[in-house]
């Protein structure tokens, strides 16, 4: 999407306030609340009892903190499965994924979910087929009531793909984790050859890496070798203990944009209104402490690893798996994963007058 050539001017502004001391930005999203309550709303119409109550959970609890990426052998999911429903009930799954993501973010994950059949293919060519690939083995559940006041959320998850939103008051949204993985990174034979999935989440890094001199090369690469998956895992909250790599400050214009386009390429995978407000966020907050870490080899086709350390945010990606074509990549939020901090100032401003949901964790 063409949003991110024109942000670059309004970035780096020299910024003299403590970030530590600031409150978290909190920007309504309220049509994209709207259009995700109507889209979990028809969802669960379209299902008859018994796999409404597999789909719609409670909101209080911890299976809303419950997330992964791997597939359905190594970790049993709650929901509905795409597996369990007609025509006309995926079609009301597809549109409650679509109405967390931007259309280039939608067509990503429908891409993903289809390289399971790919996959299954080059596993059986190998004789590999441990696993069973298949592209209905995708689950969708609701947490809380979309339609009332209270907050609730939602996620829709398989391998390669775990969404996770939570909506608070009807108006304001936190879009994270938020996962997108490809295997294989690029498919290397058959109708699809070729394909790349998640190709500018590589391409734009490894251009950063190559416009870097040999003494920021040395601030940035962080070990010579990558390590075999995203370090955080699953973890329901990101703890770093420290940031590491090259620091936006220190790189020169050109750079600066090159890392503002990666970062926006994650961003980008949002509904348009969701993403702008984590563009003010970005802009608001203190753009040039944006640490930018890279691990493995600097060439294609060899395992690597980068890692983007934000003030309020923090991507990682991981190419090293079945000869580095295998991608993992995950959007965070420090603070706010799973909606923690809109959750505690909600609780915070309704003086715990409202008792129709959980408390936050």
């Amino acid at each position: 999407m063409g949003r991110s050539s024109t942000r670059m001017e309004v970035f780096f502004v020299a910024h003299t306030h403590n970030d530590a001391e600031r409150k978290p930005l909190v920007i309504p999203a309220s049509a994209t609340a709207e259009r995700m309550a109507q889209a979990a709303g028809n969802f669960l119409d379209t299902l008859p009892p018994a796999l409404r109550e597999q789909a719609a959970l409670p909101f209080d609890g911890n299976e809303r903190f419950r997330w992964h990426y791997i597939p359905i052998e190594m970790w049993e999911r709650k929901g509905v499965s795409l597996q369990d429903l007609n025509e006309k009930q995926q079609e009301a799954a597809f549109a409650l994924m679509a109405s967390g993501l931007s259309v280039k973010g939608y067509e990503k994950a429908r891409a993903i979910i289809n390289l399971e059949t790919t996959l299954g293919e080059i596993e059986k060519a190998a004789g590999e087929a441990r696993l069973v690939r298949d592209p209905s083995f995708y689950f969708f559940t609701v947490f809380g009531d979309p339609n009332g006041n209270g907050a609730w959320g939602w996620r829709a998850e398989g391998h390669h793909v775990s969404l996770n939103f939570t909506v608070v008051n009807r108006e304001l949204i936190s879009p994270n984790p938020f996962f997108f993985g490809s295997n294989p990174a690029e498919v290397p034979q058959g109708e699809k050859k070729g394909l790349r999935v998640l190709s500018a989440e590589e391409d734009m890094a490894r251009q950063l890496l190559t416009s870097l001199n040999a003494a920021q090369k040395r601030q940035t690469i962080i070990n010579a070798d990558a390590p075999s998956d995203i370090l955080t895992r699953d973890v329901p909250k990101v703890e770093f203990e420290r940031v590491e790599g090259l620091a936006a400050e220190s790189m020169e214009t050109h750079q600066r944009e090159l890392l503002m386009n990666l970062v926006c390429e994650y961003i980008d995978r949002l509904p348009e209104e969701i993403a702008d407000i984590e563009l003010r966020k970005l802009r608001e907050g203190n753009v040039n402490a944006i640490h930018f870490a890279w691990a493995g080899g600097e060439t294609p086709r060899t395992p690597h690893y980068y890692r983007l350390h934000g003030p309020f945010f923090f991507v990682e990606y991981d190419n090293t798996q079945n000869n580095a074509n295998h991608i993992h990549s995950v959007w965070r939020h420090i603070a706010d994963d799973f909606g923690v901090d809109l959750l505690r100032l909600h609780y915070h401003a309704s003086d715990h007058q409202d008792h129709d949901h959980g408390h936050g964790h």
